[in-house]
């Protein structure tokens, strides 16, 4: 944060496809009753920290208060580290509950995935994994950024007693492990059921704020190279008996209301 006469600060994003959509969001709101302008930063290019090369780890599970700096000194052990980061809400400012790490060494990641699943961080076990990293998006990214969805909208689109997010539009491979692969990122999932005849899935989270934010992430993204549609599932204990009904009772964002 900058301090002098024309203040400013820099927010760094680990996906640009998130940081383009704040930009959009965010240029001309009010904050304070103030105007901020929101750009692109631009750095010498000696001071650019490209780690697209290096070996990223997932961290979930986290407990709200764990910050950057106690995940980094947490994976520090295993070896040299390139960049470490707590993802907060844009909105609000608190952590999503999930992080990454990314090491220089692809077998200090794999050390770090190994040995720190399951354990202790700040009061709860926290877990690892690879991070798959949304691939670019088909068109250009002024299409994109207009048509991202928008937490704050997503989230009174439904019931709060609602967790269940709708993914549709993979035609093949659609597996219980290739939606939890996608999803957990964004919270711990309940249940999931996989429909890979009708090319859809239901993902239940364990809170409305988690599945919120599964559907802004993925809804639009590419998953084994089907362009897929994410939006909230009606919650039913019925779901696997009889998935045709759950179908027709699910309706894109724009019309679905509760």
């Amino acid at each position: 944060m900058h301090t002098s006469n024309d203040p400013y600060c820099f927010v760094e994003f680990f996906e640009h496809r998130d940081a383009a959509a704040a930009l959009a969001a965010m240029n001309g709101r009010k904050i304070l009753g103030k105007e901020v302008k929101v750009n692109w930063a631009t750095t010498p290019s000696s001071q650019k920290k490209d780690t697209s090369n290096h070996f990223h780890v997932f961290v979930g599970d986290l407990n709200p208060d764990i910050s950057t700096e106690d995940v980094r000194a947490a994976f520090t052990p295993f070896g040299k580290i390139s960049d470490a980061r707590v993802v907060k809400d844009l909105t609000t400012g608190k952590s999503k509950g999930y992080g990454f790490v990314s090491f220089y060494n692809k077998l200090d990641a794999e050390n770090a995935i190994v040995h720190m699943a399951g354990q202790w961080l700040g009061g709860r076990q926290i877990r690892t994994n690879w991070a798959t990293r949304k691939p670019p998006a088909p068109k250009s990214l002024q299409d994109s950024v207009s048509k991202q969805l928008r937490f704050e909208e997503v989230v009174t689109q439904s019931s709060p007693q609602n967790c269940t997010v709708y993914c549709g539009g993979i035609q093949s491979e659609l597996s219980e492990h290739l939606m939890r692969q996608t999803f957990s990122p964004f919270g711990q999932i309940m249940e999931i059921r996989v429909f890979p005849e009708k090319g859809y899935s239901f993902i239940r989270f364990s809170s409305h704020d988690s599945a919120a934010h599964a559907i802004v992430s993925v809804n639009g993204t590419s998953i084994e190279g089907h362009a897929v549609k994410c939006y909230w599932g009606k919650e039913s204990t019925d779901m696997a008996k009889n998935p045709q009904q759950v179908e027709k009772t699910c309706h894109p964002l724009p019309s679905w209301l509760f």
